[in-house]
């Protein structure tokens, strides 16, 4: 199911719909394992058999120990973040708030992108992907300040 709510007087907000039962499932499995080896190898899988969920790059990007690597798992979960919010009515502006639970792996996944962006020296890139944010989810300086 979609939404896209309209704000009195503003812009359109948008909220992703839930992942598939059987990514949750996957990812609290993967969780749970005992290495990250072990972890990587499940996740993997995950990606394979679901390859449009945006949480499964998520958590991929962010065990990957290797920058570029966790780079290409970020910007993989944020091309497929945009393909849901497009799919779902975003029409490339308006709201996605961290306040709905199902938008978070999607902004978790542009934060992730603009700080290996910043790692690797692509400032222009990284300053895009904060613009975004901030455009997204105005408050996200508070929300990131909570995440560390």
């Amino acid at each position: 199911m979609n939404e896209v709510k309209l704000n009195r007087g503003g812009l359109p907000e948008t909220i992703l719909p839930e992942e598939n039962s059987d990514v949750l499932k996957g990812l609290h499995n993967a969780e749970s394992l005992g290495n990250n080896d072990e972890k990587y190898s499940s996740l993997l899988l995950l990606a394979e058999s679901h390859p449009n969920s945006i949480a499964v790059w998520v958590a991929l990007g962010t065990l990957s120990s290797l920058r570029m690597q966790s780079y290409a798992f970020y910007r993989i979960a944020y091309h497929r973040g945009l393909d849901s919010l497009r799919k779902n009515g975003w029409r490339g502006s308006g709201f996605v708030r961290w306040d709905h639970p199902t938008n978070r792996d999607f902004l978790l996944a542009l934060d992730g992108l603009q700080r290996l962006s910043v790692e690797i020296g692509d400032l222009e890139e990284a300053t895009r992907c904060q613009h975004f944010l901030i455009q997204l989810e105005p408050n996200w300086q508070r929300v990131s300040n909570t995440l560390s």
